[in-house]
């Protein structure tokens, strides 16, 4: 009888230490991005709200919090930006996210060292910060961007390549960029004029028109009118304010920039822009919301991140319009 009693609690025992064991491999599975049941509140502040490109990194935000969601993790997500490129309103906007109850902010600096001050802030008051596309001069938990220098010299070679195959080998050059204190479209400056050392080339004082369309093709056009062979836009708005100017004057330069929006995809198919530099903007959204749940959950977020860059021209622009 005591060996039938003994069995029975063996078995009850062995049963129970299964059951745990289970019951924790589930629970380890379901901490994977955050543990079921888990919410967590994110912000992601970008320059404006102009460029189709900023509402490309949305979309990826927006896949990762769906992903998550369907893990039955919560993330209380919001995209907050100015309406302008507006260093006090970029202020305002990370001020009013901490004031929100934000745990993490992924930020597209307008400029290095505008924000500092609120970053610091927020910093203090918990808040995980996490660069996507262009960083301030501040510490963040990670930078998810392309690399900027290198995109722009391959712009440049792409212009260079396109004048000689016209047997034009001489003559100035247009930039048009947003200002310059904007990280990322200053080291697509430099990575351009970097392409023309040791060429007969000459790259005119770039005209700063902040990234809006209607500026940047003044500028444009009166680069065209001074006689450029050639031009190049830093950012989207700079690229559509290039391709529509060229498109005015007949084509009598070859212009180049950066992004993928509608407009600028038209341009290229219609001839009157050479090609744009393709980033990827929904992959620093995503990996950036990624990111921001390791951060607040005091994990390791990883390295910094280049998320790539293509050229898009004639030959391939049908591959991103579909």
């Amino acid at each position: 009888m005591k060996k039938k009693v003994l069995s029975v609690l063996l078995c009850t025992a062995m049963v129970a230490a299964m059951l745990t064991g289970c019951g924790k491999d589930k629970e380890t599975a379901a901490t994977e991005g955050g543990k079921k049941g888990d919410s967590y509140k994110v912000y992601l502040i970008t320059m404006d709200q102009m460029d189709q490109y900023w509402a490309n990194v949305d979309k990826g935000c927006k896949k990762a919090v769906d992903e998550l969601k369907s893990g039955g993790v919560t993330v209380d997500y919001k995209w907050s930006a100015p309406d302008k490129k507006d260093d006090a309103q970029q202020i305002e906007k990370i001020n009013n996210a901490v004031a929100d109850g934000a745990q993490a902010i992924l930020l597209a600096a307008n400029g290095p060292t505008a924000v500092n001050e609120s970053l610091k802030e927020a910093e203090a008051a918990g808040v995980k910060i996490v660069y996507v596309d262009s960083p301030a001069d501040y510490p963040a938990v990670r930078t998810l961007s392309t690399d900027n220098e290198a995109a722009g010299k391959t712009a440049g070679e792409k212009l260079i390549e396109a004048l000689k195959a016209k047997n034009i080998t001489s003559g100035d050059i247009g930039i048009i960029s947003v200002n310059t204190s904007t990280d990322s479209t200053m080291k697509r400056e430099n990575g351009f004029r970097s392409a023309f050392d040791g060429t007969e080339f000459k790259i005119l004082e770039t005209q700063y028109c902040e990234g809006e369309a209607a500026q940047s093709q003044n500028a444009a056009s009166n680069f065209l009118a001074q006689g450029c062979v050639g031009l190049y836009g830093c950012n989207e708005g700079s690229t559509v304010g290039v391709g529509n100017a060229i498109k005015e004057a007949g084509g009598k330069a070859i212009g180049i920039g950066f992004d993928t929006s509608d407009a600028i995809l038209d341009l290229i198919e219609q001839g009157n822009l050479l090609g744009a530099m393709a980033q990827n903007p929904s992959t620093m959204g995503y990996e950036g919301v990624k990111t921001a749940i390791k951060a607040i959950k005091g994990e390791e977020a990883g390295e910094n991140l280049d998320t790539g860059v293509t050229a898009v021209t004639k030959d391939n622009v049908a591959d991103y319009k579909k």
